[in-house]
């Protein structure tokens, strides 16, 4: 079965097109609610319970509908499967994770822009203090 092929790029090479991508964009900020129903009683798998507890605190949920928390109840029960030794569901809780964005890949395609991760990809340039202890200033003249 084919890939998606490569993920999306957040920067284009020409600036008006990066603009365009950005406005695209849906940006949610993670104000750690809980949201979201608790699982059904049942014996849940501990993984399956704090995974569930994750979703719930997710800045993702903020954007999910009543059928996007019963598609991901039928997704707990996978995981709940797999963590109780049934590896042959993990193509298909992998397909299911993908669609809510649960890696920075999956919320490229998704064009999800979570606030915490923009602050934290953004690099500061490094200093080299020898360098900058050598630099001069030049008086005007």
């Amino acid at each position: 079965m084919p890939g998606r092929g490569p993920a999306p790029k957040r920067e284009r090479v020409r600036p008006n097109d990066t603009a365009r991508r950005e406005a695209e964009f849906t940006r949610v900020a993670n104000d750690g609610l809980l949201r979201g129903p608790d699982l059904p009683d049942m014996a849940w798998h501990d993984r399956t319970v704090a995974w569930w507890a994750t979703w719930r605190r997710s800045p993702l949920a903020q954007t999910f509908t009543a059928t996007d928390w019963d598609f991901l109840l039928d997704t707990a029960l996978l995981h709940n499967e797999l963590w109780s030794g049934n590896p042959g569901v993990a193509g298909e809780l992998r397909l299911r994770v993908a669609k809510f964005g649960a890696s920075p890949e999956d919320r490229l395609r998704l064009k999800v822009d979570i606030s915490d991760e923009v602050a934290a990809a953004k690099v500061e340039p490094r200093v080299n203090a020898e360098r900058k202890a050598r630099l001069v200033a030049v008086a005007n003249a």
